[in-house]
């Protein structure tokens, strides 16, 4: 490792953090406008446009988030850009065709006769699955270093499952906090029947990424740091418990005109990504690829990182900004799309 108060020793890991920023706010804001889109199949004609209307102002702008995540490995690590893409070539072309599916069908739906906006509404829903089960599956062949065997391939597969209830999860609790009436019941449901599934996603993903590699191993079960780092994975349970205990609650409380805490459940699903977000970065640093590529050697040059720099410096209050405004302007209960 260079000298952190080097430019080549502290340039890598402030990029390093504004990347890991940036797909983090990428995973929970898309995350919970894919949500919707998978769950958009479970419910009536008469619900899809509230819940479109639910993620309309801020599902296109939480894609950006996507955009500049990317283009920080791009151009700041430019040798683990090229080997994570190369190993992920197809899951990344399907995830793409996913979000365009997706783009064009949000657009489609609202114009199309009524005997076409069914196959719109199920070619957003299929974008929406897509683009989630290919972003899982990018998560376990990550995690095991790319390794195709039989097994990593099939963790590969159960992931990609996982994040898709992960998602449901995250967009079932955002409709529980966005809307009113029979489909806020029908998303509290959702959400439990999506509780589950997402755990044992959790469960297999911190499992595994030890068992990858042996310095991952050291990092979580040596002594002290398994004392130091035990409140990550009881935080998560806990925040778990806390999930399922409000959902099996809702239902009762709604019925008497009561939703005061009916961000509670997405607050709390937002909690469990976040740990697990982290607990994998942890898991993972200082490598880019696992076991393979460290942040420095993967680096471009500190002269290159400077320049960089300036523009993130523009570009993220920027996106940070026009975010929070357009979350501040558009907060409250959804209605039916309308664009009379």
């Amino acid at each position: 490792m260079p000298e952190l108060s080097q430019p080549g020793g502290w340039l890598p890991l402030v990029f390093l953090g504004l990347m890991g920023v940036a797909m983090m706010a990428y995973v929970i804001l898309d995350g919970f406008d894919l949500g919707v889109g998978i769950l958009l199949r479970r419910a009536g004609e008469s619900e899809k446009d509230t819940m479109i209307a639910s993620i309309g102002p801020f599902w296109d702008a939480n894609e950006t988030w996507l955009v500049l995540g990317v283009g920080i490995l791009l151009v700041a690590f430019p040798m683990a850009h090229g080997v994570i893409l190369g190993e992920l070539y197809l899951p990344v072309a399907l995830m793409l065709a996913g979000l365009i599916l997706r783009g064009v069908a949000f657009d489609f739906r609202v114009k199309a006769r009524d005997d076409h906006k069914h196959a719109w509404n199920m070619a957003f829903y299929g974008g929406s699955v897509l683009a989630t089960f290919a972003q899982g599956l990018m998560i376990g062949l990550y995690i095991v270093g790319f390794d195709h065997g039989f097994p990593q391939v099939a963790f590969a597969v159960f992931t990609g499952l996982a994040l898709i209830a992960g998602y449901a999860l995250l967009g079932a609790t955002w409709l529980i906090m966005k809307t009113e009436g029979a489909l806020q019941q029908r998303a509290v449901a959702w959400a439990r029947g999506s509780l589950l599934f997402c755990a044992l996603g959790v469960v297999a993903v911190s499992v595994v990424t030890p068992l990858v590699s042996q310095q991952i191993f050291d990092k979580w079960f040596s002594f002290p740091n398994i004392l130091l780092l035990a409140p990550i994975p009881a935080m998560t349970a806990a925040l778990f418990a806390l999930t399922e205990y409000v959902l099996r609650r809702l239902p009762a409380t709604l019925a008497k005109g009561r939703d005061t805490l009916c961000w509670l459940p997405f607050a709390a699903t937002v909690g469990i990504f976040l740990l697990a977000f982290n607990g994998l970065a942890y898991s993972l640093f200082p490598y880019l690829v696992v076991d393979r590529l460290t942040i420095w050697q993967a680096a471009s040059a500190p002269e290159s990182l400077k320049i960089i720099l300036f523009g993130v410096i523009i570009v993220l209050p920027t996106i940070i900004g026009y975010t929070i405004f357009s979350y501040r302007v558009f907060w409250g209960k959804a209605r039916e799309l309308s664009y009379q």
